[in-house]
């Protein structure tokens, strides 16, 4: 079983670290032992906390990210994470061009790990430029895609990539 998840956005400010509070708790909740980071591939707001849309939209739903600083993408993170899941197409190509060339099987699309088929495409959008609403939209995305890895998880499934996020 997968002990250890990334979820990796461009920023992370909005989607990855919304993801990741939600996949920490949900997991707990379901009694498994999962290793949960996030980070992004730009570097633009290391050191920083999350947007205070993605802290308001999280309080709402009972999740918490007052503690969460920004961090990029290391080489580490290759070796440190079985599963290593971006919000977007752009993310994934970022990713596995930073890859070593036999870690490509654990990067994917974080709703194609999570099994989600009616989100096609399987992205979570960047909320960055938009209203409150668009960070709710990315909650309730987290929220079913967590699901999704739960289910997976349970059922002893790998999260590697699936041949949609392969073909991407």
């Amino acid at each position: 079983m997968t002990s250890s998840i990334l979820f990796v956005c461009l920023g992370n400010i909005c989607r990855s670290p919304l993801v990741a509070a939600v996949a920490r708790r949900r997991f707990a909740d379901a009694g498994l032992s999962v290793a949960v980071d996030s980070c992004g591939t730009g570097g633009w707001h290391v050191g920083q906390g999350a947007d205070p849309r993605s802290i308001r939209v999280a309080e709402e739903a009972g999740y918490s990210l007052l503690d969460h600083r920004v961090r990029q993408l290391t080489a580490d993170d290759f070796s440190r994470f079985e599963a290593i899941l971006a919000m977007d197409d752009d993310n994934l190509a970022l990713l596995r061009e930073r890859s070593p060339a036999d870690d490509n099987a654990r990067v994917s699309l974080f709703l194609d790990a999570a099994r989600l088929d009616r989100h096609v495409p399987p992205i979570v959008p960047d909320p960055y430029y938009e209203d409150l609403d668009a960070f709710r939209h990315v909650l309730k995305l987290a929220e079913q895609g967590v699901d999704g890895l739960i289910g997976r998880l349970r059922r002893g499934e790998s999260l590697a990539a699936s041949s949609r996020s392969a073909a991407r």
